[in-house]
């Protein structure tokens, strides 16, 4: 008896163990060369979703110059189409101006896809859309008054204490004593904090 048992021990796994173990394992290398096939794919469209956003952000920033070269504002309704060379591949743009809210001011949107890809509808399958700004109605990165609607950044803005720069009220008296005011609560504020560090 002890001979039997100790044969049946030693010859090892059945034919139907070996082939459980080889699905197991199939199923399991399957699930992970998946997994990293999605994650390869995923990094691949967003390598090219990062792409198409620079090609747009370039192009709204070859509009603004051209602008300023040219010294003649964007046309609201001058759209555009065209391709670009762009980190090694072939890029498709889109680009549309639209008037703004406020006067002065145009709105250009850019979509961009790579030129290979091919849709039924000519307004789907666009990487991004980047929006930009730009007129005489914007700020100087200074921080200067801007000469709101009034033909260019480079012009003088009207005076801040005038009443059609601003809109407010003409009562001089007023604002001044608002000045005072506030600098008398300024001067306190910035002398309490003073204090606080000695």
């Amino acid at each position: 008896m002890r001979p039997a048992r100790a044969a049946r021990r030693g010859r090892g796994f059945t034919l139907i163990e070996v082939l459980v173990a080889l699905v197991i394992v199939a199923i399991g290398m399957v699930a992970v060369l998946s997994a990293l096939t999605s994650s390869a794919s995923t990094v691949g469209y967003l390598r090219d979703k990062t792409f198409a956003q620079w090609v747009a952000l370039n192009q709204i920033a070859t509009v603004r110059l051209q602008a300023e070269q040219s010294s003649a504002a964007p046309q609201a309704g001058n759209n555009s189409d065209g391709d670009v060379d762009f980190a090694g591949s072939k890029w498709h743009y889109r680009q549309e101006i639209t008037a703004g809210a406020a006067p002065g001011i145009v709105r250009i949107d850019v979509k961009v896809r790579p030129a290979d890809v091919k849709t039924e509808n000519e307004d789907s399958g666009w990487y991004t859309t980047v929006s930009g700004m730009y007129g005489d109605a914007l700020g100087a990165p200074r921080g200067d008054l801007p000469a709101w609607g009034t033909g260019g950044p480079g012009q003088q803005a009207a005076s801040p204490t005038s009443p059609t720069s601003l809109g407010g009220s003409s009562d001089s008296s007023s604002s001044s004593s608002d000045s005072s005011s506030s600098s008398s609560s300024s001067s306190s504020s910035s002398s309490s904090s003073s204090g606080g560090f000695k």
